[in-house]
């Protein structure tokens, strides 16, 4: 049996620019986080992308199982309070 030698695994998000959503880029090797962020900046942002990074180690992200989507992505029919019906739009409103 071969020891794992390879450092922890950190999650990459990058934002393109201020206000934008953060994106998963990818992942990098690292001991620490002040590692985990000097390797994400050489391999993501070599080319001037983004405006921030954010590293997280991989096993503190908890994800959902596609098998739950019944139970986690139902959509509370019975709750039509949050529907969007009932509100109206301001005449001009772009983005609400």
């Amino acid at each position: 049996m071969t020891k794992d030698s390879q450092l922890g695994t950190w999650e990459v998000f990058m934002q393109s620019k201020p206000g934008a959503n953060y994106i998963h880029a990818g992942s990098v090797h690292a001991s620490d986080k002040g590692m985990a962020l000097q390797n994400a900046r050489d391999t993501y942002t070599r080319r001037g992308e983004g405006t921030s990074i954010w590293v997280v180690p991989s096993e503190a992200i908890t994800a959902s199982n596609p098998d739950d989507n019944d139970m986690l992505f139902d959509p509370a029919n019975d709750k039509v309070y949050r529907m969007p019906t009932f509100y109206v739009m301001p005449e001009g409103a772009k983005a609400i």
